[in-house]
């Protein structure tokens, strides 16, 4: 996102063995950031915010996957801020990050908590920019996704994909609950919805509706 006319810009960072895409969004009006998804490599992430030159206010987590919060310890104390979300059925997740990391050969990977657990309907900030919480459960229980409608962009971790969706043969995974929080939370946004996900390219909601085999 590179239009200087929208409140609201993003870069991507993969992160982690895994790819991950860990997003820097900041308020153009502010310069006010946030980091969503810090699931590793650091150091790599705060070359980016150097880079930009942006003011991160706080971490924002969409679920408690290894390469999506095995960072966000370091990078709180990196950086002096607060982690908001993700939703508290996804305790367990980050009580066990420092474990699950060393199964995946990440092995600065560190448990961490947040300062605010995220709920349906409350609202995250960047700056001057609102962001709508959505519970979408399914590839982890207390999955959440960042939507603001006004701009149509959304940050939607690992629930939709170009071309996929997000796995759920993982423990406490539920193949029915993603696809009706897809179907249901999702879809509505409006098809001119760009989002940013967790692994691969970015989308838009109509592509996904027309393209998408798990939707179509």
């Amino acid at each position: 996102m590179r239009d200087e006319k929208l409140p609201l810009r993003a870069a991507v960072v993969p992160v982690t063995p895994l790819q991950q895409n860990c997003a820097l969004i900041w308020c153009t009006a502010t310069n006010k950031a946030a980091v969503i998804d810090p699931g590793g490599d650091v150091k790599v992430i705060l070359g980016a915010i150097k880079e930009t030159g942006v003011e991160v206010e706080k971490i924002l987590l969409t679920h408690g996957h290894i390469d999506h919060a095995g960072g966000a310890a370091e990078l709180k104390e990196a950086l002096g801020v607060d982690i908001e979300g993700p939703h508290r059925e996804d305790l367990w997740l980050l009580q066990t990050l420092a474990e699950t990391g060393r199964e995946y050969g990440i092995h600065d990977a560190r448990n961490c908590s947040t300062d605010r657990w995220l709920e349906e309907s409350e609202e995250v900030t960047v700056g001057e920019v609102r962001f709508d919480v959505l519970h979408c459960p399914g590839h982890t229980p207390g999955h959440l996704v960042f939507v603001n409608r006004d701009i149509k962009f959304g940050i939607f971790g690992d629930v939709l994909f170009q071309g996929s969706i997000g796995r759920t043969d993982f423990p406490r995974g539920d193949h029915d609950a993603l696809i009706n929080a897809i179907k249901t939370k999702i879809l509505p946004l409006g098809d001119d919805v760009f989002f940013i996900c967790g692994h691969g390219p970015a989308s838009t909601v109509g592509h996904e509706r027309q393209n998408n085999p798990f939707l179509v």
